[in-house]
């Protein structure tokens, strides 16, 4: 109850910081980025679009993974216009498509690049049940399995990095508070699914997919020990935020929930009440000028997990309102990350067989 009543009304947590802290504010501790080449998935809107921005305001090198390109050059162009000494560079890449993640890292791979920073940001909601060109559920591709096969092939490069540079690397994973809505065997409810044994939750798959994304965290930061590479991996929740994840469901009754969740979880920061800037020209509409001033709440946590000094060597943990925090009992299962990892790799190996579900968590 208490930390509900904290987040309410915004208090800050150990770290200096809470839910109503900004993007802008918890970089303020990192003013020099010029060091940091970055990735940032699903950096067209949203939340990733002002990970992007204020990542660049603060000199890093970023690289925008985008299914749509022509969304991604837009994204471009916004943020140099703002900051026009910005170096970005955007690269072709659809989650839900295995050959595309590879595609990708053979691209960026190619660019002899150094990489400090991963940010799997990038989401799906799947109202209806799909299945991707490997023959996974639509919003289990994107929003896990393509994020686990493209940090797994970078791992390397960010050793490499990490031990030529001498610079910390850390790897962030978007996940959300509703990874806990779901207690069970993320791999069997999949499969069961497919086998139309049991109806499909949009819902209850978003759920599974975000529990997966802090699964991944936990093993991925052991997997990093046992490299004994100086790269981090954490995850965040960025809080109660409408991004483009609801656009299969535009209209009144989605708009009205969303804005009245927005008036009880977050308020407007002080910066926004302020006479716009260059910066916010291209946010027209005060709803958007509003819904940017969430972004900019939202983005705070995995900015902070990102590149604030306090987490140097923080790994493997869940934060929430840029404060350590707590991940469901189903997420803190130690015998279910390894479990996952395992039946990950046999996905990304060789999606064409038909793989008996291991279980995940009792």
């Amino acid at each position: 109850m208490l930390d509900t009543v904290r987040y309410l009304v915004g208090s800050a947590g150990s770290s200096g910081f809470g839910s109503k802290s900004t993007a802008e504010e918890v970089t303020d501790a990192s003013p020099d980025l010029r060091s940091i080449t970055a990735i940032i998935t699903g950096a067209t809107s949203g939340i990733g679009a002002e990970t992007a921005r204020v990542l660049a305001m603060r000199g890093a090198r970023l690289v925008l993974p985008a299914r749509s390109l022509k969304a991604a050059l837009e994204m471009k162009a916004r943020i140099t216009r703002e900051f026009p000494c910005s170096e970005i560079i955007v690269l072709p890449l659809d989650l839900s498509s295995l050959s595309s993640v590879r595609s990708f890292v053979a691209r960026f791979l190619s660019l002899k690049l150094p990489l400090n920073l991963l940010i799997n940001n990038a989401g799906r909601f799947s109202y209806n049940y799909a299945v991707s060109e490997d023959g996974i559920e639509m919003t289990f591709a994107t929003n896990y399995l393509g994020h686990f096969l493209l940090t797994k092939l970078l791992m390397e490069k960010m050793a490499e990095t990490a031990r030529t540079t001498g610079i910390e690397g850390r790897i962030v994973n978007v996940s959300s508070g509703i990874h806990s809505w779901f207690s069970g065997d993320c791999l069997r409810y999949l499969d069961l699914v497919k086998r139309r044994k049991t109806p499909y939750d949009g819902t209850r798959a978003y759920a599974v997919s975000k529990l997966a994304n802090v699964l991944h965290t936990m093993e991925l930061a052991e997997r990093l020990k046992q490299m004994s590479a100086n790269v981090t991996a954490n995850c965040v929740h960025p809080g109660v935020v409408r991004t483009r994840l609801t656009r299969d469901r535009e209209g009144f009754l989605t708009d009205l929930a969303f804005f009245t969740a927005s008036k009880l979880l977050k308020t407007i920061p002080q910066v926004m009440r302020r006479r716009p800037t260059v910066s916010h020209v291209y946010f027209l509409s005060s709803a958007q000028l509003f819904r940017r001033s969430l972004w900019l709440q939202a983005a705070a946590t995995t900015c902070y997990a990102a590149v604030h000094p306090a987490v140097t060597g923080t790994t493997g943990k869940y934060f929430a309102d840029c404060n350590e925090s707590s991940p469901s009992a189903a997420a803190a299962c130690r015998l279910a990350a390894p479990r996952l990892w395992s039946a990950s790799e046999a996905m990304v190996a060789d999606t064409t067989q038909d793989l008996t579900p291991q279980r995940v968590c009792g």
